[in-house]
């Protein structure tokens, strides 16, 4: 019989925080009286935090490990759990206790409402200045680079029903983005406002080059709006090298330029620079999506698991 609750933890530095998160967790089901599974999904983090695992599914074994051969990214650590999760109901949330589990019977509660999607709202972030500057950078790239408005107080913590789930898995794509797959599924969706936690050890391993690169990412696998911008740039080039050009040939003939071939070289450098922007975005972008999904690699690899079959 499938469990009431799954709940999906991606794992990284998280020594000092799994004891406790997993405690609460599991005082808050049986305050709710559910049935429950807690996945943790180890992606490959340095420090103690599989042998913890190891230990917590020895006294619980709806305490669930799965550890992955190397560092795959905290998406494809997530979509490895839901992948495994046999919940009528999944919650995706942090291991660093930032998302409260506590705030899980708010989510719950109004998933009883009929919502398919209910994703908290962290109206008020215990950040410092710097990754809330970072999350912001984040967001506004993001929205620049793909057209996709994005709610910066949302993140992947929610309640998720199996159904949205099992449409998740149905992605194909071997880049694949939690949250904006979340975003443009459509279902019965509603936010609501949670509270968040401080930090409870060390800092975000996202950095604002990571933060960049991710948005970037997601970018180019959820919209072509990146080759666009890149025909835009393109084409802005090659109308300011007419322009030049046009200048230049006035220059020439009223004898403000003396120099011979002068501006038939500068036309040629502008029109033709501009042209190879256009070719350049275009192919690039599309052969290096093309590419990545050709070599069929598998989103991630499985090393351990622990109490799934």
């Amino acid at each position: 019989m499938n469990p009431d609750l799954s709940v999906v933890c991606p794992v990284y530095f998280a020594e000092k925080t799994l004891l406790e998160l997993s405690e609460r967790l599991t005082n808050l089901f049986k305050k709710l009286n559910v049935t429950y599974e807690i996945i943790y999904i180890d992606d490959r983090s340095p420090d103690m935090s599989w042998s913890i695992i190891r230990q917590l599914s020895r006294k619980n074994n709806r305490i669930k490990g799965l550890r992955l051969s190397k560092n795959f990214g905290q998406h494809k650590a997530i979509t490895a759990g839901i992948e495994c999760a046999e919940g009528d109901k999944v919650v995706v949330l942090d291991c660093d206790l930032q998302d409260i589990p506590e705030e899980i019977e708010k989510l719950y509660e109004k998933s009883k409402e009929g919502f398919e999607i209910v994703r908290g709202m962290r109206l008020v972030r215990n950040d410092r200045f710097l990754k809330k500057m970072s999350s912001l950078a984040f967001h506004k790239t993001f929205h620049f680079l793909s057209g996709i408005k994005m709610d910066s107080s949302i993140s992947n913590f929610g309640i998720y029903d199996r159904k949205v789930m099992d449409a998740y898995k149905s992605y194909s794509e071997k880049e694949i983005f939690f949250a904006p797959i979340i975003h443009s599924m459509g279902f019965k969706k509603q936010d609501i406002e949670i509270k968040h936690g401080l930090r409870a050890e060390g800092k975000s391993t996202y950095t604002l080059i990571k933060l960049l690169k991710l948005a970037l990412g997601i970018s180019l696998v959820s919209t072509n709006r990146p080759l666009m911008l890149s025909i835009n740039i393109g084409i802005i080039f090659s109308v300011l090298s007419l322009i030049f050009a046009f200048y230049n040939v006035v220059a020439r003939l009223s004898g403000i330029i003396q120099l011979q071939g002068f501006t038939s070289t500068i036309f040629s450098i502008w029109f033709i620079g501009g042209l190879l922007l256009i070719s350049q975005g275009i192919l690039g972008l599309y052969l290096g999506s093309v590419f990545n999904e050709a070599k069929n690699r598998p989103r991630y690899i499985v090393d351990e698991k622990i109490n799934l079959d």
